[in-house]
C-alpha cells in the first residue's frame, strides 16, 4: 500500500504557515496513499488542524506546496476541496440545531423536483434514513439536531461524509462523543472505505483506537513533523515520546488518596420520565467514575442533582445536612461545581479573555463591596495560570485562540476558584492530547488530596479504570452496579452498561 511503486493521493511539501508573525507550521511534511488510515498526531497547538486547513482551502500556506492527484492544487474553499473530493468531519459540530437530521444531511445540495424550487422532503428523508442504517445508526431523519445528543449529531456527521463518495476523508477525532457501540460502527465502515481504496486522516488522541484503525502514524511537534512510523513498527510509548519530546511516564498517576467519611449523599433523586429513584453517594477525597453508553442518562443524573434540569426532585445530603435541589446557583453555592462535556458551547465564552472566562463565577473572590478590583482580579487569574499550567501568551489572550486542552484547564479552573467540595467533570479529556491529559490527571489526584470530592463521567473506559476508586455504571436511566478497584474490569463494566 505505501510502496514506491503506488503514488500517493495528497502529497504536502515543506508547508509553512504563520499568524501575526507567530510561526504556526514550519515546513511540515505529509503524505497520503489510496486505501490507506494514516494518523495525524500531536499535542493540542502542534499544527495539525491547520496543516488540515491548508489542505481544504480554509486557510492559504506561506510556502509550500500541495498535490492532489498527481497535480498541484491550491483550493479556495472547503466547498472547492469537496468537489474535488476531500471532505472533512470536524471535530466541533457544523449543524444548524433547528433543522432536522434530513435537512442537516442535504444542508446545500437539496433534492430539488425538476424546474421548481420545491423540495424533495420524502426522499430525502428516505435517503438519509438508509445511509444511517448503513452505520447502524437508527435516528428518526425528522427529528431536530438540538433533540439529539452530541454523540448522535457526530454520528449524522460521519454519515453524511461517507456518503459524499470523497476519495479523502479527514476524520477529526470522530469518536470524541460516541459509545463503544457506534465506534465499532465506525470501525467497520472505515474498514468498508479501505477496501475500495479511500484515503482517511485519521486525527485523533485516544491511542487504542490509533493502533486498532491505523496503517501509519505521523507527529507533529511544534509546528514540524518529527517522523511517520507504520503501526506495527512502533507503540504507545515511542509515539508519546515523539509527541511531547519527554518520556511521560506512568499514563494514569497512581491514586495515593484514601477516601474518607461520606461528603455526598444523593437519595430518590428524578429526573425528567426516564430516571427515578437513583441513589449513590460520594465520599471525601474519593474520585466516583461514572461509566455507561451514550444515552444511558449519566450527564442527565449529574444535571439533575446540580439543578440544571427543569422538574428534578430528591434528596441531597452535603457533609450530614440536607441542601436543596433548586438551581445552579444554589448548588455552587453549597459548593458543587459541574464542568460541562460541551466546553465550547457551555462551558467557556470564547470571544473572552483568559482572565475574564476564569473569573465569571468567582465575583465575590475578586471584587470589594460590589465592585470588581483589577489587583484581585489579575492575581487570581494568574495564580490559576499558574496552578493548572495554562500555556498562554498572558491573561488577556482570547480563550477561542488557546488549544483543546488549555480551553479545559480554563473551564476547570472557573469552579476550582470558588473552592468545591464536589466537582462534577463530565467528559473531562475529551479532544485532549495526552500530555494535557495527564497534567488534568494530576490536578485531580491534588484535588483530591486537598479533600475534594470528584465525579468523573468518561466514556473512555481506560480513564475510567485508571483515575477512578469506585464506578458506577448507568444503563437505561439505572444504576446497574457500584464496582470497587477490585470488581472493576473491562468486561463487568460492559455487562453492566449493557443492563446484564
Amino acid at each position: 500500500m505505501t510502496s514506491s511503486s503506488i503514488t500517493p493521493i495528497v502529497e504536502m511539501n515543506n508547508i509553512h504557515k504563520s499568524f501575526f508573525h507567530v510561526h504556526v507550521l514550519k515546513g511540515v511534511s505529509f503524505n497520503l496513499y489510496p486505501g490507506e488510515v494514516h494518523a495525524l498526531m500531536g499535542e493540542n497547538g502542534a499544527g495539525k488542524s491547520t496543516l488540515i486547513k491548508i489542505l481544504t482551502g480554509i486557510y492559504r500556506k506561506d510556502e509550500g506546496s500541495v498535490i492532489y492527484k498527481g497535480k498541484e492544487v491550491e483550493f479556495k474553499n472547503p466547498k472547492e476541496a469537496e468537489r474535488a473530493g476531500i471532505s472533512i468531519i470536524h471535530q466541533e459540530l457544523n449543524n444548524i440545531p433547528y433543522l432536522s437530521i434530513a435537512e442537516n444531511f442535504f444542508l446545500g445540495k437539496e433534492e430539488t423536483i425538476k424546474r421548481t424550487p420545491l423540495i424533495k422532503s420524502k426522499q430525502m428523508i428516505e435517503k438519509t434514513e438508509e445511509a444511517l442504517k448503513n452505520l447502524g445508526i437508527h435516528l428518526d431523519p425528522k427529528r431536530l439536531m438540538m433533540d439529539c445528543s452530541v454523540g448522535e449529531q457526530q454520528m449524522v456527521e460521519i454519515a453524511r461524509a461517507v456518503t459524499q463518495k470523497s476519495e479523502v476523508i479527514i476524520m477529526d477525532e470522530p469518536t470524541a462523543a460516541l459509545t463503544d457501540r457506534e465506534i465499532e460502527s465506525l470501525f467497520s465502515v472505515i474498514e468498508d472505505l479501505k477496501r475500495r481504496g479511500v484515503a482517511i486522516v485519521y486525527i485523533s488522541h485516544r491511542m487504542e483506537e490509533i493502533f486498532r484503525i491505523c496503517d501509519r502514524i505521523t507527529v507533529l511537534r511544534d509546528g514540524q513533523s518529527i517522523d511517520t512510523k507504520n503501526i506495527q513498527e512502533t507503540n504507545f510509548e515511542e509515539i508519546v515520546k515523539l509527541m511531547v519530546g519527554r518520556e511521560l511516564g506512568e499514563r494514569f498517576p497512581k491514586r495515593t488518596t484514601t477516601p474518607g467519611e461520606i461528603r455526598l449523599k444523593v437519595q430518590n433523586l428524578d429526573v425528567g420520565d426516564h430516571i427515578k429513584g437513583i441513589q449513590f453517594d460520594v465520599r471525601k477525597g474519593e474520585i466516583l467514575g461514572v461509566a455507561g453508553l451514550m444515552g444511558a442518562g449519566r450527564t442527565e443524573i449529574m444535571e439533575g442533582l446540580f439543578g440544571a434540569k427543569k422538574g428534578a426532585k430528591g434528596v441531597l445530603y452535603l457533609d450530614g445536612k440536607q441542601i436543596p435541589i433548586k438551581n445552579p446557583e444554589t448548588s455552587i453555592k453549597h459548593g458543587i461545581a459541574f464542568v460541562t462535556e460541551d466546553r465550547k458551547g457551555e462551558g467557556l465564552v470564547l470571544d473572552l479573555s483568559v482572565r475574564e472566562n476564569l473569573t465569571l463565577p468567582n465575583f465575590k473572590k475578586v471584587s470589594s463591596i460590589g465592585f470588581m478590583k483589577k489587583k484581585k482580579e489579575e492575581k487570581f487569574t494568574d495564580e490559576m495560570i499558574e496552578k493548572l499550567r495554562i500555556k498562554t501568551s498572558g491573561r488577556e489572550q482570547v480563550v477561542k485562540s488557546l488549544s483543546g486542552g488549555n480551553q479545559q484547564k480554563v473551564v476547570v479552573g472557573k469552579w476550582l476558584g470558588i473552592e468545591p467540595k464536589v466537582l462534577i467533570l463530565d467528559e473531562p479529556t475529551r479532544g485532549v492530547d495526552v500530555g494535557a491529559k495527564k497534567e488534568i490527571y494530576d490536578i485531580m489526584n491534588e484535588l483530591t488530596e486537598q479533600g475534594v470530592s470528584i465525579i468523573m463521567i468518561s466514556s473512555e473506559l481506560p480513564e475510567i479504570l485508571g483515575m477512578s476508586d469506585r464506578i458506577m455504571v448507568i444503563h437505561e436511566g439505572k444504576i446497574t452496579a457500584i464496582l470497587n478497584r477490585k470488581e472493576a474490569t473491562q468486561e463487568n463494566i460492559m455487562v453492566a452498561a449493557t443492563g446484564g
